[in-house]
């Protein structure tokens, strides 16, 4: 399964490709995860590469991120099994708004470029929800204010609806737990599996 997962955050992005990534290697295939396209990287980076990318000019952020998704485009070609966390449609909200504004963006001409069978999976949540879970449970770097979640949330919504990527539908993550949410995506996305997902998703059903 080639999947990208997208939503503002608090919304269970991550939680969603890690616990799909184990369920994977449970029923013994491995996915390809990538999970780093938020600024600063903090999955491979220590804390002082953090802070550097941080500071980097704006004009150098939007160019890394640009290179970042032209990359990984190659990498939904080269696995078959492939978790894409945020992705392109992250950067179209995100990077404007608060790494390089004023620079413009389209990742729009890179859809076409990706494979046919590409999921793309919009988790969503209701506001006091995402700022609950922002009290409970703080990022080390956290990117959204909680003033911006109303604003966020609407141009993930955008960006979703006006995404070419075919195969596609959305999770409202608000009630669910880490579990109720991977149920839920192996549940709503047999409709949208390529053929020889859907072999391998029957045979996980037994």
């Amino acid at each position: 399964m080639r999947l990208i997962a997208v939503g503002c955050e608090y919304t269970g992005v991550s939680t969603l490709i890690n616990s799909l990534d184990a369920w994977g290697m449970e029923w013994g295939f491995q996915h390809h995860l990538d999970d780093h396209f938020t600024i600063p990287d903090a999955y491979h980076l220590n804390q002082e590469e953090q802070q550097a990318m941080l500071a980097m000019l704006p004009a150098i952020k939007e160019r890394f991120q640009r290179f970042q998704i032209v990359y990984h485009v190659r990498l939904l070609h080269r696995y078959q099994h492939i978790l894409l966390g945020g992705f392109h449609i992250e950067e179209m909200v995100y990077g404007p708004r608060y790494y390089y504004p004023g620079l413009h963006i389209e990742i729009r001409e890179y859809e076409p470029d990706m494979p046919e069978d590409t999921l793309l999976v919009h988790l969503k949540a209701r506001p006091e929800v995402i700022r609950s879970r922002m009290a409970a449970q703080p990022h080390p770097h956290q990117l959204v204010p909680s003033g911006d979640v109303e604003a966020v949330l609407a141009h993930f919504a955008q960006e979703y609806r006006h995404s070419w990527i075919r195969r596609k539908f959305e999770i409202d993550t608000s009630d669910l737990s880490p579990a109720q949410l991977l149920e839920t995506f192996l549940r709503l996305s047999i409709p949208h599996l390529s053929p020889a997902d859907a072999a391998i998703r029957a045979l996980t059903a037994h």
